[in-house]
């Protein structure tokens, strides 16, 4: 099984674009959840960097500049989605990926509090 580090530069992107407010509350993530197509579309006119910050984990050992290299997408590559937190901190728990797990934990208490 892969191993996972948190992506530091997607915690901070992330917090950027909830305290930006640019977010989705309520959405059905496996309806909006980016393809590998739309990974593709956006690598076109990205950097691996921007692309990089929606993943919440770099696969250890992976290549850079590889798509395999980023897991645990946070949003559709425009917003956040709270429910792509949830998606994250539920796989990382469900796999045992405790840093993961942990650090969409503290992004999903982040947006709810930015909420208040």
């Amino acid at each position: 099984m892969a191993e996972y580090a948190v992506n530091d530069d997607a915690v901070s992107h992330a917090r950027e674009l909830i305290d930006a407010r640019r977010y989705v509350l309520r959405s059905r993530w496996g309806d909006v959840a980016p393809t590998a197509a739309d990974g593709t579309r956006y690598l076109r006119s990205h950097t691996w960097d921007e692309y990089g910050a929606w993943h919440l984990g770099l696969t250890e050992g992976a290549s850079e500049e590889t798509k395999r290299r980023y897991a645990f997408v946070l949003g559709d590559f425009r917003r956040i989605h709270r429910m792509g937190i949830i998606s994250c901190h539920y796989r990382a728990a469900e796999w045992g990926h405790k840093d993961v797990e942990l650090a969409a934990h503290d992004l999903l208490q982040y947006l709810d509090d930015s909420r208040r």
